[in-house]
């Protein structure tokens, strides 16, 4: 089969059209106390050239918390607003080192940030966006939504909206949504399926209150699986595999 109706082939088996990835800063570091480990994004960035290959459009926003963490500078004394500008910095230097890696494996990808730097990646702007993920093309948020107070999460769900995408996908370390931390209790319970009001109601800190929010408003259905599992992403794109849904 020649590789254009290879990939019209998958399409067709796929659930979702247009994605959004929302990735952690932390799950870059692998093994270190500290920054980025090149061969997990390299791990992961062929996660995503998988389901590109598949003909599914996908963004993403990747958090700064390996590098910085803006809540955690605020909680030691330091400005909030300045804390979270230094934030969203660091998840420039996340989205870069992630483009690199997918443009190494051949998946062209573009990075806008919130926060204009035009030496180094283009502004955000909705409409060049959109323009860039119909032209098959991995487009990376960074710098949250360019202001203070508002996490990743939240510029995730805000982002997923503008993009009209058809699912969130929240990649973590564990395959789905629990009652508590299963890597500190034994007894949490998994779910498959949850209601925006459950995650909110429970208090399951999938994501913050405000990204939840959002997604009901938009009706973008929120996806948990773990982004460490070796095709989980193609997997949960064509609804097999292990996740939790929200919805």
């Amino acid at each position: 089969m020649p590789p254009l109706a290879q990939e019209a082939a998958m399409a067709a088996k796929t659930k979702y059209k247009r994605v959004l990835l929302k990735l952690s800063g932390e799950a870059l570091m692998g093994g270190r106390d500290y920054g980025l480990d090149p061969e997990i994004v390299n791990r992961v960035a062929g996660e995503i050239k998988s389901v590109v290959d598949m003909g599914v459009e996908v963004c993403g926003v990747i958090g700064g918390g390996n590098i910085f963490r803006g809540v955690s500078g605020a909680a030691q004394g330091m400005d909030r607003a300045a804390a979270d500008y230094m934030g969203m910095l660091a998840t420039v230097i996340n989205a870069l080192a992630m483009q690199n890696a997918l443009e190494k494996a051949g998946v062209d990808t573009r990075v806008l940030s919130a926060i204009p730097m035009a030496s180094v990646c283009e502004p955000y702007i909705r409409r060049k966006a959109q323009r860039h993920m119909e032209k098959g093309r991995v487009v990376l948020f960074a710098a949250g939504t360019g202001n203070p107070f508002f996490t990743t999460d939240s510029a995730a769900a805000l982002r997923a909206s503008e993009m009209q995408c058809d699912a969130l996908l929240k990649a973590t370390k564990v395959d789905g949504v629990y009652s508590a931390d299963p890597a500190k209790d034994k007894n949490a319970t998994r779910y498959d399926k949850l209601s925006y009001l459950d995650v909110l109601s429970q208090d399951l800190q999938v994501m913050d209150t405000s990204a939840i929010s959002l997604a009901r408003q938009s009706h973008i259905p929120i996806l948990v699986f773990s982004i460490f599992t070796h095709g989980m992403f193609a997997d949960v794109m064509q609804g097999k595999g292990k996740f939790t849904i929200i919805e």
